[in-house]
């Protein structure tokens, strides 16, 4: 599903970029440019890295590649 309109990002790149590990906003911005621009899509950002967070010292590893 695309989260950042605006750099074309979907939620498979956010989801690799805390693989990759991202850890905050800033950070996946950085990776993949999601939240640089107009900054709409920071929320739906912000609740993947949250996700990421609460999946505990695992992190971003069991995260599933694709919502359905």
């Amino acid at each position: 599903m695309l989260i950042c309109h605006c750099q074309r990002v979907n939620d498979r790149r956010i989801r690799q970029a805390l693989v990759d590990g991202a850890r905050t906003v800033g950070q996946v911005g950085r990776l993949c440019g999601a939240g640089t621009q107009c900054g709409g899509c920071v929320p739906a950002v912000v609740q993947l890295v949250e996700e990421a967070r609460n999946l505990g010292p695992a992190g971003a590893r069991d995260l599933p590649l694709a919502a359905e």
